[in-house]
């Protein structure tokens, strides 16, 4: 199986891997290990290059298949082979970015489950924007104004985040771990990985953060919408 490189470390930019599988036909390379986040929980994959010697190839898109990461090229004339040892290098403008905008999400559902105690029950992002939807009844102008500027406290404290995997007895002892309505997690997974904003936010979470709440920079509600009768969208929008 794959080993996730961004599981311990969402900055490492660069690494070398051992090709393990080529398919022709969907032009997939798996690697033993990879920094290319596959995507999932609302967050898009990584892309890069992978190279060998004068050989570059362009990483179009990475997806999860079964334990390993999928790493699909872009055409050219020749795939690299089983046994080949790669070089490969994320494009690290578009990764922090999505990073900053993952972790503005965690922002705004920390503040709404501390302040209003209302689950999340969708989510999708892009690069410096996203949409989250909770748990309200009503939504209003002021009361996105609150969130906001509650929000925006969070991102000028600096606040650490902490990242650990834990076995999954123990992660499950958390209370909230879970903030979704839908518990995702798998039920056969022996380890489950935390993302923790410190004092702020504790859940389950695979996906790339960055270091503080800091460097996420003004987090801007742009637009709220009613998905339903206990269900209000919030569009998002970072800078």
């Amino acid at each position: 199986m794959t080993e996730f490189l961004f599981h311990t470390d969402s900055y490492l930019k660069e690494f070398a891997a051992l090709v393990t599988a080529v398919n022709p036909e969907t032009r997939a390379v798996v690697l033993d290990r990879t920094a290319f986040y596959p995507g999932g929980g609302g967050q898009p994959c990584d892309q890069g290059t992978l190279s060998l010697g004068d050989s570059f190839w362009q990483v179009e898109k990475t997806r999860k298949a079964g334990p390993d990461v999928e790493h699909l090229l872009a055409v050219s004339d020749a795939l690299p082979s089983v046994g080949d040892t790669l070089a490969g290098q994320l494009d690290w403008q578009r990764r922090y970015r999505l990073m900053r905008t993952h972790t503005a999400m965690h922002i705004l559902c920390g503040v709404i489950f501390r302040d209003f105690g209302a689950q999340v029950t969708g989510g999708d992002m892009d690069i410096q924007q996203a949409r989250m939807d909770f748990e309200f009844e009503s939504m209003t102008h002021d009361l996105v104004e609150v969130i906001e500027t509650a929000v925006n406290r969070k991102v000028e404290k600096d606040m650490p985040l902490r990242v650990r995997i834990l076995p999954r007895e123990e992660a499950f002892q958390i209370p909230d771990l879970i903030r979704t309505k839908i518990n995702l997690l798998p039920p056969g997974i022996s380890e489950v990985r935390t993302v923790e904003i410190v004092g702020l936010d504790l859940q389950a979470d695979g996906g790339t953060h960055v270091h503080s709440t800091k460097e996420v920079g003004p987090i801007h509600i742009v637009d709220y919408k009613s998905k339903g009768k206990i269900n209000k969208r919030l569009y998002v929008e970072i800078d």
